[in-house]
């Protein structure tokens, strides 16, 4: 993509090379992702779909740093994450990656304000500086007035949304979502991902969703689609739409 402005070319917010992950070896391996090469820009709303075991969490670890690649190379900012050390790759996801798991991994003896400004706290931010932020934001999305409640004293919906706080404060480059609505009420599930589609629209943070919910893949812009740990349909979409082949079985 070029700036225009400036005649430079800035690098995809992720890149994919002929990527490949196998666990194990022999007769007993097995390949979770296999040969994926995909190229996703700032700012875009993607879905990985696909049956249980199609690759999807692993193809997300690959791209955070969480697992190392047994070939190929999968970039971030146009920075290859496998070759990276793991103190680069643990401060590449402090500084630029945000993390939605579906467990919602909250510490439950940090308050709501607490969890979502630990990562702005392990950056340096001053306290004053970091929790006013967190506060604006708690505002924006629903979280006003909560700021003081531990995990056990919120929904499920508010936990999550908790979350994705701790996940997109700082202005990271790409916020990495692993069934993030997986635990919650089609209610809960439509306010979590208004939130993040706000998120996305007005701080143009990319987006990246592994997900079976058809309600996920409705909003996205994108689908992405593996199937035994392959790209078997990539396809840009109007949001709103869902195509016919996201929900097909395999094999049709």
């Amino acid at each position: 993509m070029t700036d225009a402005t400036q005649g430079t070319t800035s690098a995809p917010a992720v890149e994919t090379r002929e990527l490949w992950k196998t666990f194990g070896e022999g007769e007993t391996a097995v390949h979770a992702v296999q040969n994926v090469t995909v190229a996703i820009q700032p700012g875009e709303f993607v879905a990985l779909c696909g049956p249980s075991g199609s690759g999807k969490t692993t193809l997300v670890n690959l791209i955070g740093g969480l697992t190392n690649p047994t070939r190929g190379t999968a970039k971030v900012d146009g920075r290859d994450v496998g070759a990276m050390s793991e103190r680069e790759r643990a401060q590449l996801r402090l500084e630029r990656i945000g993390f939605v798991f579906q467990a919602y991994n909250l510490l439950p003896v940090l308050t709501a304000l607490e969890n979502a400004e630990f990562p702005l706290m392990l950056r340096g931010v001053e306290r004053e500086e970091r929790r006013k932020e967190v506060m604006e934001l708690f505002e924006h999305i629903g979280l006003g007035g909560l700021q003081d409640r531990r995990p056990g004293a919120l929904s499920g919906g508010q936990q999550q949304r908790v979350a994705v706080a701790r996940a997109v404060l700082g202005a990271p480059a790409l916020v990495l979502a692993d069934e993030p609505t997986a635990n919650l009420d089609t209610a809960a599930s439509d306010a979590l991902l208004e939130v993040m589609e706000l998120l996305n629209e007005e701080r143009k943070v990319t987006f990246i969703f592994c997900t079976h919910d058809p309600r996920v893949m409705r909003r996205a812009r994108r689908i992405i689609r593996l199937v035994d740990g392959h790209v078997e349909r990539d396809e840009e979409k109007a949001s709103g739409d869902l195509p016919g082949w996201v929900l097909e079985p395999v094999g049709t």
